[in-house]
């Protein structure tokens, strides 16, 4: 099983280069109101779907709450250089870069254009965890 988020974007297209930017991940479908983003084996990992196309009532509507509760996670396989796009980006930072000692790997949350919250996280284990104290 392999999970295929899709969220409603103001703009599908700034919203596709914002995401291929940041994750190094490329578009699988294109267009103004629908998007497919793929990694490098061609696997989709997000898809984006305009607001203003209404072929799907229950994305919801653009105008009321959305994406409460809802983490947009993403295990990178460079984590450093994938922060250092983010900088390069000037992507609004929710959490800086810190060692998340419960889950064993490193993260950094960010918001996107839309205000979706985007976490990054580096493989299990790829540094020491001090040992807890009590």
């Amino acid at each position: 099983m392999q999970a295929q988020p899709l969220i409603a974007v103001a703009d599908v297209e700034k919203s596709s280069w914002w995401y291929q930017r940041l994750l190094g991940v490329v578009s699988a479908h294109g267009g103004p109101k629908y998007e497919q983003l793929a990694d490098r084996d061609g696997r989709m990992v997000l898809q984006l779907h305009g607001w203003d196309a209404q072929e799907h009532p229950n994305l919801g509507k653009e105008d009321e709450p959305y994406g409460n509760g809802v983490l947009l996670w993403f295990q990178v396989d460079d984590f450093d250089a994938v922060v250092a796009r983010a900088r390069k980006m000037s992507a609004e930072v929710i959490e800086v870069p810190h060692l998340n000692i419960n889950a064993n790997h490193r993260e950094i949350w960010l918001r996107d254009r839309d205000g979706y919250v985007v976490v990054l996280a580096s493989a299990p284990g790829d540094v020491a965890v001090p040992p807890r104290t009590k």
